[in-house]
């Protein structure tokens, strides 16, 4: 659909030029009305230019869209060109009207002095998202936590980012909460980001914890529950951990990690709890401590003498 119009735009611009030529040439007016066809001559020039840029963006936006198949890139490329069309088709318009060139971008340049004591915070999130595009701490499909905000990035617009929030304060899990949050981009130049599923490495660390009463065999709990998980989870955690490795050789970071499912103790006031911890996509976390839960507790369940919880009035 894109493609008609963006040709159709062209024609028109095209079309539009050579009726102002035409007009220039054969409209002639009686004294005094000099000024209605100069006015009207600019206005159709720069209705050419206004159609021209208009095309061109909706064109190149199609090649773009042909050009990958990534849809982040398409994202990205598509406000880098809405931004860069729209400055050309502004200072393009203006100038047909004023027809002094260097006089519109002395003009503009003024003028976004003057903008930028006005419009500080929207200022300072344009700033904001040209360094999202350039460093890339998080991209749209990534889930993320700005601040108090937590997420997966649905848009990067040229001042704010939105989030379809998760583990809100509507629910209690890692699951979408059905609202939308918006961050401003100035927040990413002050504030911490945390990237859970960065292109590097789109995984996460978590503990599942088990209560557990002192009169409990220890050794068999734990090495029950690692059993459990590492059946569950081990080969594909093996896989991970060496990409997290491979990601962790190019930099000066050293650091111990265990490739399978482990299980680490806490002592606590009337019990022992059992962390079990094991590698994890983000955006199947509480999927995947469901049934890491479920699956350690059937297990201790077919040892009933071996294994005890704390009794309530412990608590």
């Amino acid at each position: 659909m894109k493609r008609p119009v963006g040709y159709g735009s062209l024609l028109g611009a095209a079309a539009v030029f050579v009726a102002v030529n035409v007009l220039r040439t054969t409209w002639e007016v009686s004294p005094g009305n000099e000024a209605v066809r100069a006015n009207a001559l600019k206005a159709g020039v720069a209705l050419a230019v206004a159609l021209a840029v208009y095309g061109t963006y909706l064109l190149t936006l199609q090649a773009v869209r042909r050009w990958t198949d990534d849809e982040r890139r398409k994202h990205d490329v598509r406000n880098v060109l809405r931004l860069s069309f729209g400055l050309v088709g502004v200072v393009g318009v203006a100038g047909a009207f004023t027809e002094e060139w260097l006089g519109v971008l002395f003009s503009l340049g003024i003028a976004g002095f003057a903008v930028t004591f006005a419009l500080q915070t929207p200022i300072v999130s344009l700033l904001g998202w040209v360094y999202i595009m350039a460093k890339r701490p998080y991209q749209v499909g990534d889930r993320v936590r700005i601040e108090d905000a937590r997420g997966d990035v649905a848009e990067i617009d040229f001042l704010t980012t939105t989030l379809w929030e998760v583990h809100g304060d509507l629910v209690a899990s890692h699951q979408p909460s059905g609202r939308l949050v918006t961050v401003p981009n100035a927040v990413v130049l002050e504030s911490q980001v945390f990237n859970y599923t960065d292109d590097s490495f789109p995984y996460v660390w978590t503990e599942t914890t088990i209560q557990i009463s002192y009169e409990t065999d220890l050794d068999f709990a734990r090495e029950t529950a690692r059993r459990v998980v590492d059946d569950y989870l081990g080969e594909e955690m093996e896989r991970r951990v060496d990409r997290y490795r491979d990601s962790l050789a190019e930099t000066p970071v050293e650091l111990a990690v265990e490739s399978r499912p482990s299980v680490n103790v806490e002592q606590a006031e009337s019990w022992v709890e059992l962390h079990v911890r094991y590698l994890v996509d983000p955006k199947a976390m509480q999927a995947t401590e469901n049934e890491v839960l479920v699956r350690v507790l059937d297990a201790f369940a077919e040892h009933p003498d071996r294994v005890g919880y704390p009794v309530g009035r412990f608590r």
